[in-house]
């Protein structure tokens, strides 16, 4: 529930329990409705859409420098006006306070890119199906949310802008729902998996095996999130180290990170028979199979693990396009899964893979694939930390690489707010 993301009462509060239900209920399209969000709508529909965007992000840019100040008293608010919702949040709360001004800030970024902000808002519904998230959750969450806005961003908030917040948390709420309820269907909220393997690469990186309690389909290049039994409530993203076996088994790379409650655990705590918790797979990284372009892949530390799936996927589909590996590390003991790149070289042809070490070739690793190309026909893929995507995405439109063939995940967290 991070991203759930009035006529006022006393003390500019919400009012009541039922306040959004009324317009959940006038809105939502027959049950038979395939999308949720009007798609399609008629020009008087699309000018008002547009003007709530406007109002929205004036709002956001209000309460920009005072963010924090807002979501601690949203939550505030939520938990003590509905004490029953404190259980679907982890113990501390700040990285939780962060995800909540992500989310607004994502939705009010694309409010008016309808296709952007469904697939955004429907992999935060099948995400937040793992927190025990419910339906009749989203009102309460509402309520709050609109009375946080209200008491802080004074200087923009009107009827107005009230009923542009009323009428697009409406709308967001509702294709969230809609996506969870879809997804229950076909899936469960979330898989137990029991640790197979725990290989401690490094001190600080291990990759970990894990069985899952039944079927897990996936796609090479997507990433999952992963609860440990010492933190419950919290998740954090990892990408699948392996395109999906016949065995059933999947991998994952860890990085202890300073004060990484659960990469800590990962590394340093989890062993076999340990069991975790999976949420959804999610993430577009993936290979398209439908050309033979070749793929220029970028990985930076731990995200060697993706690179490494997409790699094998290339290979069990039997194609020889070239796929071209940079891995990049600070120093030579961080290349930790090198032998594994190497030895799938050698096996194919097809493949190149290139070690990039910042502290010997005092170069980062987007800047080295300049001495190596043409790239402007191949698809590239990036993974990493933040900084190395946002380097790497310039870098390659600067030599030429459209942007419709880079591919990554975001870097904010993946912009999947829901783990």
């Amino acid at each position: 529930m991070d991203a759930p993301t009035t006529t006022s009462g006393e003390n500019g509060m919400p009012g009541g329990d039922g306040w959004f239900r009324p317009r959940m209920a006038a809105w939502a399209p027959p049950a038979d409705s395939p999308e949720r969000v009007p798609a399609q709508r008629p020009a008087s529909a699309a000018r008002e859409g547009s003007a709530d965007a406007v109002l929205i992000r004036r709002t956001m840019a209000e309460i920009g420098p005072i963010a924090d100040k807002v979501t601690s008293y949203f939550y505030a608010l939520l938990f003590v006006r509905h004490p029953e919702l404190r259980a679907l949040f982890p113990a501390a709360m700040d990285i939780q306070r962060e995800r909540l001004l992500k989310a607004l800030l994502t939705a009010a970024e694309h409010l008016d890119n309808t296709s952007v902000l469904v697939d955004y808002l429907q992999n935060l519904g099948r995400g937040h199906r793992k927190y025990g998230t419910r339906a009749e959750h989203y009102p309460a969450v509402g309520e709050c949310l609109i009375g946080a806005l209200s008491r802080y961003a004074t200087a923009v908030w009107s009827p107005e802008a009230e009923a542009a917040w009323v009428r697009a948390y409406t709308t967001i709420s509702q294709v969230m729902i809609d996506a969870a309820a879809a997804d229950e269907l076909r899936s469960p909220a979330w898989w137990h998996a029991e640790v197979v393997t725990h290989d401690l690469r490094t001190p600080d990186v291990a990759i970990l095996t894990v069985r899952p309690d039944q079927p897990y389909p996936f796609l090479a290049g997507q990433y999952t999130s992963v609860e440990t039994p010492w933190w419950p409530r919290v998740w954090r993203h990892y990408s699948f180290a392996s395109a999906p076996r016949s065995d059933g088994l999947l991998t994952f790379h860890v990085k202890a990170v300073p004060a990484g409650w659960v990469s800590n655990a990962l590394v340093h705590r989890a062993r076999p028979g340990d069991v975790i918790r999976l949420g959804p797979p999610t993430g577009s990284m993936t290979v398209d199979h439908t050309t033979d372009s070749g793929l220029l892949c970028l990985g930076g530390g731990t995200g060697i693990a993706p690179i490494k799936a997409l790699v094998e996927d290339v290979a069990e589909r039997g194609a020889r396009r070239p796929v071209e590996v940079f891995y990049g590390a600070r120093t030579d003991h961080d290349l930790y899964d090198i032998d594994t790149m190497l030895r799938l070289q050698q096996s194919h042809p097809w493949l190149s893979v290139r070690a990039v070490i910042d502290q010997q070739a005092h170069i980062q690793l987007p800047d080295a694939v300049r001495d190596y190309g043409p790239w402007n026909e191949y698809d590239a893929y990036l993974s990493g930390p933040p900084g190395m995507i946002r380097s790497g995405v310039d870098t390659l439109r600067d030599i030429g690489v459209p942007s419709s063939r880079i591919r990554h995940d975001s870097v904010e967290e993946l912009l999947v707010v829901g783990s």
